[in-house]
C-alpha cells in the first residue's frame, strides 16, 4: 500500500531508477515436498550478518513457487558466473519447467545447486518478513563454497561484464 508521500511514484520509473544500481545475479532454489526442484533468478540478494552468517533475498508474493521456499525450511543460493547468463535467463522466464534439461546437483540440505557458479550457499530459513508486494526470506548459511571467476552482472535492464581484477 503506497503512502501519501510515495503515491506519485510511477512503478516503471521506480524500476528504471533502481536499475541504476549494478547487481550480481543469483538463482535461488528449493525443493517441493515431493522432491521436485524449483528456482528463480533473483538479484535482490544481500548478506545481512557475519555472526551468525545470514543472507536474504526477496520473492514476489505472487510467485507460484514461494510456498516451496517457506515450507521446506531450506533453500540454496547460486551466485552466477558470467558464463551462466543463459541459465539466469531461463530461470527468469515464467511458466516453464526451469529445471528441464538443466544439470544440477543436490547440496547437503537437498537444495539444488549448479556447477559453474561462483559461489553456492545452502541456507536454513530463519525469518520471513512481509514488505510491500514481496516476502523477504532471511536464511542462515549452513554450507557454502566458492571459486574464482567473473560474476554475472545486471545493470539498466541488461546483463553486463565486469572487468577482471588485475593479477596480484
Amino acid at each position: 500500500m503506497a503512502t501519501t508521500e510515495s503515491a506519485g511514484i510511477d512503478p516503471k520509473e521506480f524500476r528504471r531508477t533502481a536499475g541504476r544500481f549494478l547487481t550480481g545475479v543469483t538463482i535461488a532454489t528449493s525443493r517441493a515436498s515431493d522432491g521436485a526442484p524449483h528456482g528463480l533468478t533473483a538479484n535482490s540478494f544481500t548478506t545481512v550478518s557475519l555472526t551468525p552468517p545470514l543472507i536474504l533475498f526477496c520473492i514476489d508474493n505472487r510467485a507460484r513457487l514461494l510456498e516451496h521456499f517457506v515450507d521446506t525450511g531450506y533453500f540454496g543460493i547460486n551466485i552466477l558466473s558470467e558464463e551462466q547468463q543463459d541459465l539466469s535467463s531461463r530461470f527468469a522466464r515464467p511458466n516453464i519447467n526451469r529445471f528441464d534439461g538443466v544439470e544440477w546437483y543436490e547440496g547437503r540440505t537437498g537444495a539444488p545447486l549448479f556447477d559453474g557458479s561462483l559461489a553456492t550457499m545452502e541456507c536454513k530459513l530463519v525469518q520471513s518478513v512481509q514488505a510491500g508486494d514481496h516476502l523477504i526470506l532471511v536464511g542462515e548459511v549452513v554450507h557454502m563454497g566458492c571459486r574464482d571467476g567473473n560474476p554475472l552482472a545486471y545493470f539498466g535492464g541488461c546483463y553486463r561484464q565486469v572487468a577482471p581484477l588485475p593479477a596480484s
